[in-house]
């Protein structure tokens, strides 16, 4: 069985008991997730009616992605600037897709 879902914009192929990145979602360790599924694929059945399907998760994890920098430069100005981020991840894992 697969289910495509949408998390914060962006679109997943996931199947049961699958762990994946997405960005970040509130919540905490342990709590479950509602998930917008756009598709469903049982068994060869493809089902695009997202009020019958339903797609359960859980948040394993609150996580930051690795550092990137942003530098700019102007030369012979005397000009730096260096910034830096990290992205907040949340790791979920996919329970039950019905």
């Amino acid at each position: 069985m697969v289910a495509v879902i949408k998390i914060a914009g962006q679109q997943f192929k996931v199947t049961p008991d699958q762990t994946l990145y997405v960005p970040h979602v509130e919540g905490n360790a342990g709590d479950k997730v509602a998930v917008e599924v756009l598709m469903v694929d049982a068994d060869g059945k493809l089902s695009l009616d997202a009020k019958t399907s339903k797609v359960t998760a859980e948040i394993v994890d609150q996580v930051k992605g690795d550092t990137v920098i942003a530098f700019k430069k102007k030369r012979r100005k005397g000009f730096q600037k260096k910034k830096g981020h990290r992205t907040a991840y949340t790791k979920i894992k996919v329970t039950s897709i019905a």
